[in-house]
């Protein structure tokens, strides 16, 4: 790494971030899409659209994402990841498709950045009320200017000297003080960003700009005629990395192969209902994986249980996660585990967001359909969709008042919001039919909550008329009493190898065994992690994540409980 590029240099005035702009910068070659999200954080990344290039600083700054002006693509505040492709709405962006983002930051009315900087900013004592001048640029070398500014002044009494930083400091008699700085653009252009210690208000702040403006236009006049006369040297050829998904260089700890790569912080935690506590987890160091709207996570908990629970984060909401954990009456050391032992300030592991509960954003209208604690991923999905107002209704069966979880975020769509309290079976019943009358053109319906209602909304969803592909479910747990007392074959068709699955064994647990790293969550066959092809063969559904559609096709597989009901199946593996 060379000395320019572990630099810290200002590359924008803080005033070129007004409310939903992108601004565009260049250091030492490269292009930054700069834009301040309305949650005051100052994003630097690089000016490129990973679908075809196109430039993000003519994107959309929505406050929380950046959208891409060509095919819509957006990306998240802070992480750069990429959260939605319109071309493929039903489905979650890779966690590797996120952009590159440079180090920033902001101070004395200035954004700073550097390819790889590090550490402090400049020291700028006496400047903590300055005032921000015009910036200018030059076509010349960033060593010319340097140099050219040490004979810079306003008066005669002026003396320049060169600091450490590559900075000059200009000070007059009187004690007026200006720093100036130099923006390496390119190999032959430069910006002279500068800042005075004089905090000039009204008409006597433009009177200051007015005579640093002009007198930096003389300047570079002279600069630029010297220039000239001189060779051009090569422009920077600035090396785009390829994007990773190593983001917490953290070594990941496994419980039977459920990775926990991440490490966050309990930074806070508080009851949001009756029954419901609500965790912010921030993360120990660097920044948490980009999430899309109905995603969950692997939490391990300190009595070595590992729980998934759903992210309830809004767009924009990138520097932590927030959870909600219900206090289960016949709990097996989970929720229990939440709610007494962990507590504010505590570590814990978590894996990085999956997410096999996706949000279409292309419907003309959507309605959700939540009970109880199950309310957690429709409000991500909720808060998404209200922020780029399209159409939505939320449905919410709860006890009571009290059991009303999240009252902050779901006041962000209050309009939308419809309660249903205290409701019996029969009435939730009659009232799902309701809510389900009309399917209609391009209207989804997305259901969370206790497994008998899941049911119940499902087969009300079919009488009604709507189709498998409209109505998306997800269930918290997988109920239903599992058989594992058969015993098959299973063939790999990518691995080349056949495997023996005896009685009282998963699938799952068979591949580990013979060293296939079969990713999964719930292991209960709902959350749908460890989805995997068949290619031959009948199955056993005993999963509550598949679709009937889909369990009569035979297409697809959860490992972690389903079996064969021939002796052999080939999985696409």
């Amino acid at each position: 790494m060379s000395d320019l590029h572990s630099k810290w240099y200002p590359i924008a005035s803080s005033s070129d971030l007004p409310k939903r702009h992108v601004y565009q910068a260049q250091l030492l070659g490269r292009e930054f899409a700069v834009w301040r999200a309305d949650d005051g954080y100052v994003n630097v990344w690089e000016n490129r659209c990973l679908h075809r290039g196109v430039r993000l600083s003519i994107g959309i700054n929505n406050g929380s994402d950046l959208k891409c002006q060509y095919h819509g693509w957006r990306y998240a505040n802070r992480t750069a990841g990429c959260t939605y492709i319109p071309a493929h709405p039903a489905d979650a962006p890779a966690r590797t498709i996120c952009n590159n983002t440079y180090p920033a930051q902001e101070a004395h009315g200035l954004v700073w950045a550097g390819e790889q900087a590090s550490g402090d900013l400049p020291p700028l004592d006496g400047f903590e009320a300055a005032t921000v001048l015009r910036p200018v640029p030059v076509l010349a070398p960033m060593e010319m200017v340097v140099e050219a500014l040490l004979a810079y002044g306003w008066d005669d009494s002026c003396s320049g000297r060169a600091n450490a930083d590559g900075s000059v400091t200009v000070t007059a008699a009187d004690g007026a003080e200006v720093r100036l700085f130099v923006q390496p653009m390119d190999s032959n252009r430069s910006a002279i960003r500068g800042i005075s210690n004089q905090p000039a208000k009204g008409a006597d702040r433009i009177r200051l700009l007015k005579r640093h403006s002009w007198l930096m236009q003389e300047l570079r006049s002279q600069i630029e005629a010297r220039a000239s006369s001189q060779e051009s040297p090569p422009p920077y050829q600035p090396v785009i990395a390829r994007v990773s998904e190593d983001l917490v260089d953290i070594p990941a700890i496994g419980t039977e192969m459920r990775k926990a790569e991440l490490r966050v912080q309990v930074a806070g935690k508080e009851m949001t209902a009756e029954g419901i506590v609500s965790l912010r987890l921030e993360p120990v160091k660097g920044s948490l994986p980009t999430f899309q709207p109905g995603a969950h996570i692997d939490v391990h908990l300190p009595n070595g249980l590992v729980r998934q629970y759903s992210i309830t984060n809004g767009p924009g909401e990138t520097d932590h996660y927030r959870i909600g954990v219900k206090r289960e009456p016949n709990s097996k050391g989970g929720s229990a585990a939440i709610h007494d032992a962990v507590k504010a300030g505590d570590v814990l592991a978590i894996s990085a967001p999956r997410n096999n509960f996706p949000l279409r954003r292309n419907a003309e209208h959507t309605i959700f359909v939540a009970g109880g604690i199950g309310v957690t991923p429709l409000i991500s999905m909720a808060r998404a969709l209200n922020a780029q107002g399209l159409s939505f209704e939320f449905h919410y069966f709860v006890q009571s008042d009290d059991h009303v979880a999240f009252k902050q975020q779901i006041g962000e769509y209050e309009q939308a919001l419809i309660l249903h309290k205290a409701l019996t079976p029969e009435a939730t019943g009659a009232r799902l039919k309701e809510i389900l009358a009309e399917p209609g053109f391009a209207r989804h319906v997305y259901i969370c909550g206790p497994g008998p209602m899941l049911e119940a909304a499902r087969a009300i969803a079919a009488e009604q008329g709507w189709s498998d592909e409209t109505v998306h479910f997800e269930y918290f747990a997988n109920t239903a009493e599992v058989d594992d007392s058969t015993a098959f074959e299973v063939d790999l068709a990518r691995s080349a190898m056949t495997l023996k699955v005896p009685a009282g064994k998963t699938i799952l647990e068979v591949l580990r065994e013979n060293g296939i790293d079969m990713p999964s969550s719930c292991e209960q066959g709902a959350c749908g992690t460890c989805r995997c092809g068949v290619i031959e063969g009948a199955v056993k559904h005993q999963d509550v994540y598949l679709s009937d559609a889909e369990k009569a096709e035979g297409k697809s597989i959860m490992t972690c409980v389903s079996r064969a009901v021939s002796n052999r199946l080939i999985l696409d593996i």
